[in-house]
């Protein structure tokens, strides 16, 4: 059991008495911050501002100004997957909120309260939704990426989750934002930390480079490059095709998925059907309570590429869902709105996954790499829409993914693509542990001392062989 004792006088000005906000773990970090020397976050901005009120997605656009939500922000260093943005004349209107690169952006209400993200060089400024706090941040003041690792450390998380109000959905006010206690280090160790942050953009963004590569080789490939879905309003189709299909809706039968369907029947190499060249694994496992499981479901897997990270639950408390033994190398295929695209390789031999997933093992002579960026190509996204059941929570079938058309695509190029694959699965994971030794760096300075904590952080980066 785990309990706490406060003294009378030590309530926050009566404010708050409810026992979650005094946690073992929330005094701790307060008292290791009193007895260091501290600032308020505020002192360190321009303005800590909610964003744009109740903007219509009419004003939604596929270029311009990138307009943050909660989306993008479960990426410390961003995911522009989901990304709407804002044609400049809407963001003209809205100017009082704008940001640029090096602001700091938080999830202010709901489930994924607290998270807090980076806003990269990529565009040269940004707007934000009523459900985020933006903060123009004073670079000449505090190092914005120093700033970051440490809202990541426990020392700014275990604050952001100490004044969450958790009753309802949750919510962050302003106030509390800007009080945030942010612990003085030296200007040395906060350069030190702001270039491992930048770097770890910067091998990020190398990652995302290396899988657009490979999808532009399986485009050109097919044939594909020019490929835009044309929405057909009206058509003609035989009674005996419905009764085949057992299917009536006029969406399955759009003439935009059979154009799909041509540019692979017309490839030059050849195609077979999914279930000839891989084969479905339905291994199940035995839960035990009191073992510790990671958990993938479908919110796990990376809609932009692919990549995954687990959930940890006791056995006693897995999911219902939680019913296959997932094997390193499968690739997964969500059923349930399939043309998000979580769809990824597994990367070691110790995950269990949900049941709303194919999982496919290599059986043939396409590799598992080509198939995931095959699968996760728009076309093909847009092309799992024609298999669709359900309404408000649609989804396709293990039958229909076995049985759609696959390019048997040049051994060469399907090379290439491997490569590519690997060199962004190595990047990324090389960026999420530069963001890793930030983190950890700052909490050893505020824990222990500045000059163990570089010491540390120059032998972890040497480990990496990485240079910044």
């Amino acid at each position: 059991m785990q309990y706490s004792v406060v003294n009378y006088n030590q309530l926050q000005k009566g404010i708050r008495i409810d026992a979650d906000y005094y946690l073992p773990e929330f005094l701790k970090t307060d008292e290791l911050l009193n007895n260091a020397t501290f600032s308020s976050l505020n002192e360190f901005c321009n303005f800590c501002k909610k964003g744009i009120f109740d903007i219509s997605p009419d004003y939604y656009r596929e270029e311009g100004v990138p307009l943050i939500r909660t989306s993008e922000i479960k990426d410390p260093l961003l995911n522009f997957t989901s990304t709407v943005y804002l044609d400049e004349d809407v963001h003209k209107i809205h100017k009082k909120t704008q940001l640029t690169d090096g602001d700091i952006v938080f999830t202010k209400i709901g489930a994924c309260i607290g998270d807090v993200a980076i806003l990269p060089p990529k565009f040269p400024k940004y707007n934000f939704s009523q459900n985020v706090t933006g903060l123009s941040i004073k670079k000449d003041r505090i190092e914005s990426g120093f700033l970051l690792a440490y809202l990541l450390s426990k020392f700014g998380r275990n604050q952001i989750l100490r004044v969450a109000m958790l009753s309802g959905q949750g919510k962050l006010e302003l106030e509390d934002i800007r009080n945030l206690k942010i612990a003085n280090v030296s200007q040395s160790l906060r350069g030190n930390i702001h270039k491992l942050v930048l770097t770890a953009n910067q091998y990020k963004e190398n990652s995302s480079l290396f899988y657009s590569q490979a999808e532009q080789l399986l485009f050109s490939e097919l044939g594909l490059l020019s490929w835009r879905p044309k929405h057909t309003l009206s058509f003609v189709k035989n009674f005996s095709e419905t009764q085949e299909s057992e299917r009536f809706d006029a969406e399955y039968f759009q003439p935009k998925y059979e154009e799909i369907i041509e540019a692979v029947k017309k490839y030059k190499g050849g195609f077979d059907f999914i279930k000839g060249q891989f084969k479905p694994n339905k291994k199940s496992f035995k839960k035990i309570s009191d073992k510790e499981y990671d958990y993938i479901e479908i919110g796990c897997v990376s809609t932009s590429d692919g990549s995954m990270e687990s959930m940890i639950f006791q056995g006693s408390d897995l999911p219902a869902n939680a019913k296959i033994k997932l094997q390193k190398d499968d690739v997964i295929v969500s059923k349930v709105r399939p043309y998000r695209g979580a769809i990824g390789i597994v990367d070691c031999d110790y995950y269990v996954g949900s049941g709303a997933f194919t999982v496919l093992q290599e059986n043939g002579v396409v590799n598992k790499e080509t198939l995931m960026v095959f699968l996760r190509l728009k076309p093909l996204l847009d092309f799992s829409l024609k298999f669709n059941t359900g309404t408000s929570y649609p989804i396709i079938t293990d039958e229909d993914i076995l049985n759609f058309l696959l390019p048997k695509i040049d051994s060469e190029i399907q090379e290439e693509i491997k490569e590519k694959i690997t060199e962004m699965y190595e990047t990324k994971k090389l960026s999420k542990s530069l963001l890793e030794i930030a983190k950890r760096g700052v909490e050893m300075a505020i824990e222990k001392d500045e000059q163990e904590a570089g010491k540390w952080i120059e032998s972890e980066i040497e480990k990496l062989g990485v240079k910044l």
